[in-house]
């Protein structure tokens, strides 16, 4: 079976040497010795989301045998020989997640991996509640299944963007029509010429909640949809639509979510749930959860060092809160049962892979049509080539509404230039690739900053890749 070849990776200007290959394991050296012996610790920021000194030490989850929290309870999993893969593949894909979960920084880990249609991953990794940094000792834990119910984040986004692109299919709307033609009230001071594909490809020129909204209240208020709505309506663009590219987090799924409610006369959640999730047999996957629900939803943890200036105020610009807040809010209540377009649709890790196999199978599953193929293929055609984001300050490969893969430098590993899917808050990924017939839904419940630690997570990603070639 082939294999990918190790990572190559070019000399930093601070470098001495020339081009270097080494593996994943050397890489992540640095930081083990950090990793094996924090301790957890609650901290506070200073204005500006400065840290504390005192408080550098990063935050940790307690440490658990993996082979003893590890869970295939409801699994749907099947031979890997139906799959086309072998024991030692999956072997050794899921020792890799188990290196994701001994560096202490997340209190759950969970993969889907569906290949050629198949489940042959599906298990989780240690707790839904009761083992994170801030939790007492003495905390109730609850395992982590791959039933357990978990938030997917940005992912959220190529949900979205599947129902808009299902809605247009159906003639209810039109992908380059201004969003003012659905929504008249959003045409203000200049915002007339907006138009949907600008939302779903990052180029509206709103891509921020407005500072005086912003913070950790501000966050949890997006759980209201119309005062989201109104803000946005009442924004003035920080560019001219179309001229730049610039991750919108959270205030394009609102622009979308209304436009489906105005076209259908039904909120997105019901769309989703009767004209694409119900008629596949998906179940427990849907915005937000009921009330009686949330106590069956994986919580979510801040682990790690926490992100000093600039890095702080990059993320803060393009989430509207310290990293530390959007993790604490996503277990509000109010973020859980709210409907936020681009960031709480909530599923388990399963349910999330079979959506994606839809996309994968060119909007046909288990003989349901629910996209033409050529609205997949429109859906997920490159609309930016590695073009500068200037919220995420890197560059980016876009559909629309999906991160796209690349040859050399991708979120789906290397060599996967047809892969499209998303990257969630701050280390889900969910994504499908037509070369390898895999759909696939990684899901952690700690959200770092960048560490060195996230070349674990990378190398999860990468046997993926390698394996199922």
């Amino acid at each position: 079976m082939p294999r990918l070849p190790p990572v190559t990776i070019a000399p930093l200007p601070f470098s001495p040497s020339s081009t270097v290959s080494v593996s994943f394991r050397s890489l992540e050296c640095a930081g083990s010795e950090i990793i094996a012996n924090r301790d957890p610790h609650p901290r506070t920021e200073s204005a500006m989301g400065i840290p504390n000194p005192l408080d550098l030490i990063p935050r940790s989850v307690r440490p658990f045998d993996p082979e003893e929290v590890t869970s295939a309870e409801g699994s749907q999993e099947v031979e890997p020989e139906t799959g086309g893969l072998t024991e030692e593949d999956i072997d050794e894909i899921w020792r890799s997640v188990e290196e994701i979960y001994r560096t202490r920084l997340h209190p759950a880990v969970a993969l889907c991996l569906m290949r050629r249609g198949r489940v042959v991953i599906d298990r989780a990794i240690g707790h839904a509640r009761g083992n994170s940094p801030d939790d007492p000792a003495d905390a109730d834990l609850v395992p982590a299944k791959p039933t357990t119910l978990y938030n997917i984040f940005s992912v959220s986004k190529a949900v979205t963007a599947t129902v808009i692109h299902m809605l247009d299919e159906q003639g209810y709307l039109h992908i380059d029509d201004p969003v003012a033609e659905y929504i008249p009230e959003f045409a203000r001071h200049g915002k007339e010429k907006i138009t949907i594909r600008h939302v779903l490809t990052h180029r509206a020129g709103i891509p921020n909640i407005p500072a005086r909204h912003g913070g950790k209240e501000g966050l949890k208020a997006l759980g209201d949809p119309d005062l989201a709505l109104s803000i946005l309506c009442e924004a003035k663009p920080t560019w001219r639509p179309g001229r730049v590219l610039a991750y919108h987090a959270l205030t394009g799924g609102f622009i979308l979510g209304e436009i489906a409610r105005r076209v259908t006369g039904d909120d997105i959640r019901t769309v989703l749930r009767e004209r694409i999730l119900g008629p596949i047999g998906v179940e427990r996957m849907s915005y937000g959860v009921k009330p009686e629900e949330i106590g069956l939803v994986a919580e979510n943890a801040f682990t790690g060092f926490p992100p000093l200036p600039p890095y702080s105020w990059l993320l803060e610009r393009s989430l509207g809160a310290s990293i530390r807040d959007v993790g604490e809010a996503s277990n509000d209540p109010r973020f859980l049962t709210g409907l936020i377009p681009s960031g709480n649709v909530i599923g388990t890790p399963a349910d999330i892979a079979r959506f994606f196999q839809l996309l994968l199978n060119r909007g046909t599953l288990d003989g349901v049509r629910i996209l033409s193929p050529r609205t997949v293929a429109r859906a997920v055609a490159e609309q930016t080539y590695l073009e500068f984001d200037l919220t995420l300050s890197v560059p980016t490969r876009y559909g629309m509404g999906f991160m796209l893969g690349a040859q050399y430098v991708s979120l789906y590993g290397p060599g996967t230039p047809q892969a499209f899917g998303h990257l969630g808050f701050s280390y889900v990924l969910a994504y499908a690739d037509p070369e390898r017939e895999i759909s696939v839904c990684l899901i952690t419940t700690g959200k770092p900053f960048v560490t060195p630690e996230m070349l674990r997570w990378y190398r999860t990603v990468w046997l993926i890749a390698s394996r199922c070639l």
